[in-house]
């Protein structure tokens, strides 16, 4: 049998792409398909909290398996074994008749979109120049912020005249069609990087993921990455909508537009980040004041009862959303390359549980503060805020890794 002709290393990369965009469409559902999901199942603010959150705890929790599985199996093969839970968890919650059945679905599409952007960092890290990762790794997110496009007035106009389930029905076709995609184009070339060797077994792969938290400078790394991506994707991807809906009276393709705007923003900030990148010395500078001022804005949203005012500042919070990039540029530059593969998937492992945390303690404190005869919103958006800087706080005092002090 003749093996497969290979392609340019960016259209392989393009096409994985295709499932870290739907992946980041999944993630930001919430905010589009809140109030049908109040409506038609009676899910309460804390359940709705759950609904966003699960996604990101099972993304989360399979994400160590799935960093593994790419270390041993390799990129190709681990991808397309996991995706097609994501078409079956879609459609699953779309002829979900029960809360509990939707719940089930949105751990199917957690870890069926668990290895898409490490797979697609660690196919930049491993076949292109070091010196291009961050701009590259910006450029992904760049693209995958076509599946919050699709999150914003789309999704809203589908879900407004057909309902969620339609949208949930329609998210299950555009996976099976990324799945044939990459299954047609990606085929891993030889690794470029010499320090690179896939792990022998499950057991030494693991010991090795292990191995990281017994380097002090893992845990900043680990506390800000579950903190930062969280922040954002809470407002973007759970309270965005309600928000705007039940502060200021929007409808629900209002607060789509306004959501397909930050997807707009999300297409270039990460790669413009990543041209500003100050390299290893000045990026834990950078990532400490770019979280310090993420956590005002949040506050500012909180405190300010003003239409127009909290759609400027969620703006700019989608403009500063993109230095997220340089985190994992941090991650690279903070570990040997024998171990970037373990780490980056380590990190990502942190994002999508702290998105899981955030979004059901948020949701936690919203039933509370209506408990309370207090304004939900403020209450969610001030307790992120605490959140960030905390983390903000604690990243800049842990210690940092050894390779950047050279």
């Amino acid at each position: 049998m003749n093996p497969p002709r290979t392609r340019p290393l960016w259209v392989m990369l393009l096409t994985l792409l295709s499932g870290f965009a739907l992946s980041q469409a999944y993630r930001t559902v919430t905010a589009i398909m809140a109030q049908g999901l109040q409506a038609d199942l009676g899910l309460p603010a804390t359940s709705l909290g759950t609904f966003a959150g699960l996604f990101g705890l099972s993304f989360g929790v399979a994400q160590l398996l799935m960093g593994i599985a790419l270390d041993c199996y390799g990129l190709r093969r681990t991808v397309l074994w996991a995706a097609p839970l994501s078409a079956a968890g879609a459609l699953l919650s779309a002829l979900a008749p029960t809360q509990g059945w939707l719940m089930a679905g949105q751990v199917l599409i957690g870890i069926g979109c668990s290895p898409a952007f490490v797979a697609c960092t660690l196919f930049i890290a491993r076949h292109f120049a070091a010196d291009r990762f961050t701009f590259l790794s910006g450029m992904s997110l760049g693209v995958g912020g076509l599946g919050l496009l699709f999150t914003g007035t789309p999704l809203a106009w589908v879900v407004q005249h057909w309902g969620w389930r339609t949208g949930f029905g329609l998210l299950a076709a555009m996976s099976v069609l990324s799945w044939l995609l990459i299954y047609a184009v990606v085929h891993e070339p030889a690794a470029t990087d010499a320090h690179h060797r896939p792990a022998s077994s499950w057991g030494e792969a693991l010991a090795g993921m292990g191995q990281l938290f017994t380097l002090p400078h893992t845990w900043g790394i680990v506390i800000l990455g579950m903190s930062c991506y969280a922040a954002f994707l809470s407002l973007r991807g759970l309270w965005l909508g309600p928000l705007l809906i039940d502060r200021f009276g929007f409808s629900l393709v209002d607060s789509g537009n306004v959501a397909l705007a930050l997807s707009l923003i999300s297409l270039f900030t990460p790669a413009a980040f990543g041209r500003m990148d100050p390299g290893p010395q000045r990026r834990r500078a950078w990532l400490t004041n770019a979280s310090l001022l993420m956590a005002a804005l949040f506050a500012a949203t909180a405190l300010v009862h003003h239409a127009g005012t909290n759609v400027a500042l969620m703006i700019l919070m989608g403009l500063l959303s993109g230095y997220g990039v340089l985190q994992y540029a941090d991650v690279r530059s903070s570990y040997p390359p024998a171990l970037t593969g373990r780490a980056l998937s380590l990190y990502t492992m942190a994002m999508f549980l702290g998105v899981a945390f955030m979004q059901s303690a948020t949701g936690a404190v919203a039933t509370w503060a209506q408990a309370q005869g207090l304004e939900p919103y403020r209450a969610v958006l001030l307790t992120i805020a605490a959140w960030l800087a905390l983390a903000s706080l604690a990243f800049r005092l842990l210690p940092a890794s050894p390779l950047l002090r050279r």
